[in-house]
Parts: C-alpha cells; sequence; structure tokens
C-alpha cells in the first residue's frame, strides 16, 4: 500500500501521448523523463492519475515521474490527482516543458510565474491553483516566419538540432536531480546563465 501524507517529489514531463508525437517539440519533457529513466532504471512504470509513472529513491528521497497521458491542455489532471493522493504541496512538483521563446537547446528555470503561453502549463496552473510551481524550460526556438505555431511545435526537430537537443535533454536532467537533492534557487543559479546571458524568455501570448 502506497504511504499517504510521505515526503515525495514529483518530476513531471510534459508532451502528447501516442507514437505520432514521438519526437516533436512538444514532447521534450517526456524526452528528459526517458533520460531519469534510464539513469535510475526505473523499469516499466504504471499506468495511475491519467499518467504513466515511474518510482524511484533519488538520494534517499522518494520520487515519481511522471507523463500525463491527456492531451497537453488537460495536464493539470494527473499532476492534481498525484498531489491530492500524496498530500503534497504544489512545492513538491517540478514541471519541465518545452518553450519557443527560448533559443534551441537553452534552459532557463523558474521557481513561478506566468505560462508563458503554453497550454500543459497553464492547465496545471489552473487546476492546483498557484502559478508558484518550479519548472524546468528547454528552448527549441521560434517558428518559422508565416509557420503555424500548432505546426511548429508538433514538428521534429531538424538533423542539425537534434545534437543541441540531446545536451540539452541531459543538462535539463541534471538540473532536475539538482532540484531533488537541492532546490530551484540552485537551479536557477547554475543553469539560467550558461552561457553568459540573462535567458530570460520573453512571454509569446499565444497558447501552444
Amino acid at each position: 500500500m502506497e504511504e499517504r501524507g510521505a515526503d515525495v517529489k514529483f518530476v513531471v514531463g510534459l508532451g502528447n501521448p501516442g507514437r505520432q508525437y514521438q519526437g516533436t517539440r512538444h514532447n521534450i519533457g517526456f524526452m528528459v523523463l526517458k533520460e531519469l529513466r534510464r539513469r535510475w532504471e526505473t523499469g516499466q512504470g504504471k499506468r495511475k492519475f491519467h499518467a504513466r509513472i515511474w518510482a524511484a529513491n533519488v538520494g534517499g528521497k522518494k520520487v515519481l515521474l511522471a507523463g500525463p497521458r491527456t492531451f497537453m491542455n488537460r495536464s493539470g489532471q494527473a499532476v492534481a490527482e498525484m498531489t491530492a493522493f500524496y498530500k503534497a504541496g504544489p512545492e513538491s512538483v517540478l514541471v519541465v516543458l518545452d518553450d519557443v521563446a527560448l533559443p534551441t537547446g537553452r534552459i532557463r528555470a523558474r521557481a513561478s510565474g506566468s505560462a508563458g503561453g503554453h497550454n500543459g502549463l497553464n492547465d496545471i496552473i489552473k487546476t492546483l491553483g498557484t502559478n508558484r510551481l518550479a519548472r524546468v524550460r528547454i528552448g527549441i526556438d521560434a517558428p518559422p516566419e508565416k509557420m503555424d505555431s500548432a505546426d511548429y511545435v508538433l514538428s521534429r526537430f531538424r538533423a542539425e538540432e537534434k545534437p543541441v537537443i540531446a545536451d540539452a535533454v541531459k543538462r535539463a536532467a541534471d538540473a532536475a536531480e539538482n532540484w531533488i537533492n537541492k532546490d530551484i534557487t540552485y537551479v536557477m543559479n547554475h543553469y539560467n546563465y550558461e552561457d553568459g546571458s540573462s535567458n530570460e524568455p520573453q512571454e509569446t501570448g499565444k497558447d501552444i
């Protein structure tokens, strides 16, 4: 029997379920979960809380990796069910997601803030009733001129982007591990300025 009220941390990777969405820009959160599953040897996981769940012990802490099985704009349902079951607050959640306002491969962490036009994060914020959620954003760059944003985020990375994204996925997984073992402030201080810039995404005002 799973213990409710236990000290649990949740790493929630955002994406769309289904083979047709594998490897798309919008599914980079799922890619980070896959990297963490590989590192932690979590096995196959199980379906629960409208998500695919993998459990791990990381430095003596219980961690659940969660990939919502709803589509992106219903991501909040899985997060709400998990946190309610374990009686955990929003401070126990880290969301990993894509961001069109950041250059490809750039990482930015925040302790709170708006959804920035991202449907998945927006639904989590609305469902939990707070924007005080730690998040790690991974840049996928802006859509080309005249390309629809929805089509762009559901497209796959170009060949020349793949090495950059592979490295970003590993760094985002490192950031998640540091969030678990330290805190979001540590992550912001060590990942937001890797290239010497401010790494501050702009609000797009678009739902994606």
